[in-house]
């Protein structure tokens, strides 16, 4: 991850202790002259050095470590009726294949799929990242040149590879592309379909360069574009030119973009620069002024979108808990946006005024509550907001993360898939997999 061997030290000894302290000498493992005030600045993706917010809240190594362990085993190797999300489905020429499946909705989600394989990047585990994959391009990559949907994965199939919608949810191809790249750096290019690089670069062009295709889907007569604005440089909601128009607070991912930036084809990465100030600048667009609570839905002018056939998409939902992680993380890798920590800071003030056990997952934009329930993935999302967030009650989400029990039961798919990456974001082990040479350059 970095050039300087003792750098690497330092920064495994601030992920282990949490120490401030450290700090200063983290500036002479750099080699150049550093005030404390300008260490505490460095980015994580440039400087290697993560915060780990559990260490920093006063948990040990030893269980931090445990937690995630704990959690890995029972999502990927639990009861398979009431703790697993990830399901082993036998072998082709290419071996083994798994999926993971949203047991709610019994189908299986290009979002989870790509969320399976961040994390397993992420732990070192290539198996189950290599296994993830073979099945995505086995049953939900749309491989024909006439198809709406080429280039793309089908957001929603069941288990057994039947497409249920073969359109993109384009956070999903966001996920595929950064977690090849990052496979790439950490274990090597393969042959075929795991020869990483060359998937998450062909992948990255459809998302940027992609005309559109009109033809006969499942779903009736569909004409279909590239995943990404060219005008304004923003991920689409959906590149289905019927709702194409619309964004999705949470689908941007700026940190990603920076990556792009720098290993994707160098033909477009001037574009990702841009996408990744294009979608800071829509987080303060979107971004409630007093809750910081963003909608599901928007238009690419940051105002809420109530979509025809689910008008609550204007409100605080589901997708939106995932966009503090976006900003917050964002703002830990690259330190490029402020407004980060004030929307972090904005957020967390105001799920605290609502008590940190009282809280509920869904409300409207200027903080009405419209259910009655507190889930792991929202406490798990409001956690990771720490990254970015300058005030003391942030620590008290890490503490109420660390409190929450591994998801399992009917629901155990969303939460539990939000509550792996965020014990990953919080403790500094979701990293830039970067070649060694970019740890310090800028594009």
């Amino acid at each position: 991850m970095t050039s300087n061997p003792l750098q690497f030290i330092c920064s495994a000894l601030l992920r282990l202790t949490g120490s401030i302290a450290l700090l200063v000498l983290l500036s002479s493992c750099a080699n150049k002259p550093s005030t404390e005030a300008e260490t505490l600045t460095t980015a994580g993706a440039i400087s290697g050095n993560y915060p780990n917010l559990f260490a920093g809240a006063g948990y040990s190594q030893a269980d931090i470590d445990n937690k995630i362990a704990s959690a890995f085993t029972q999502l990927f190797y639990g009861d398979r009726d009431t703790q697993r999300v990830y399901y082993q489905d036998g072998h082709n020429s290419h071996g083994p294949k798994a999926y993971i499946e949203d047991i709610n909705n019994q189908d299986v989600r290009s979002e989870g799929m790509s969320y399976g394989m961040m994390i397993a990047v992420q732990l070192d585990k290539q198996q189950e990242f290599n296994a993830l994959w073979n099945w995505a391009v086995s049953h939900t990559y749309q491989d024909d040149p006439s198809h709406p949907a080429y280039g793309y994965f089908a957001w929603s199939v069941r288990p057994d590879g039947t497409i249920i919608d073969p359109m993109p949810a384009p956070d999903g191809e966001e996920y595929f592309a950064t977690a090849l790249y990052f496979a790439s750096v950490r274990w090597g290019d393969g042959e075929g379909i795991f020869n990483y690089q060359a998937q998450a670069d062909n992948l990255l062009t459809h998302m940027r360069h992609r005309e559109i295709i009109t033809g006969t889907t499942i779903k009736g007569q569909q004409s279909a574009t590239n995943l990404f604005h060219p005008e304004y440089a923003m991920v689409r909601f959906t590149p289905d030119l019927a709702h194409s128009e619309h964004t999705d607070a949470s689908y941007h991912l700026p940190a990603f973009y920076e990556v792009w930036a720098r290993v994707g084809p160098k033909a477009d990465r001037a574009f990702w620069k841009r996408a990744a100030h294009a979608s800071r600048d829509y987080f303060s667009l979107a971004a409630h002024p007093k809750t910081g609570l963003t909608p599901d839905y928007g238009n690419f002018d940051g105002s809420p979108w109530a979509a025809p056939w689910r008008p609550e998409s204007k409100d605080f939902r589901f997708d939106a808990w995932r966009t503090a992680m976006n900003w917050s993380f964002d703002w830990s890798w690259w330190r490029q946006d402020p407004r980060a920590r004030q929307l972090s800071d904005r957020l967390q003030a105001f799920f605290a005024s609502e008590g940190l056990d009282n809280y509920v997952s869904q409300y409207s934009l200027d903080g009405k509550k419209l259910d009655n329930a507190q889930t792991t993935g929202l406490v798990a999302m409001n956690a990771v907001a720490s990254l970015a967030a300058t005030r003391p009650v942030a620590e008290d989400f890490v503490h109420a993360l660390w409190q929450q029990s591994i998801p399992a039961g009917r629901h155990r798919y969303y939460d539990g898939m939000l509550y792996m990456m965020a014990l990953l974001h919080v403790s500094g082990q979701y990293q830039a997999w970067l070649p060694t040479q970019l740890n310090e350059q800028q594009p």
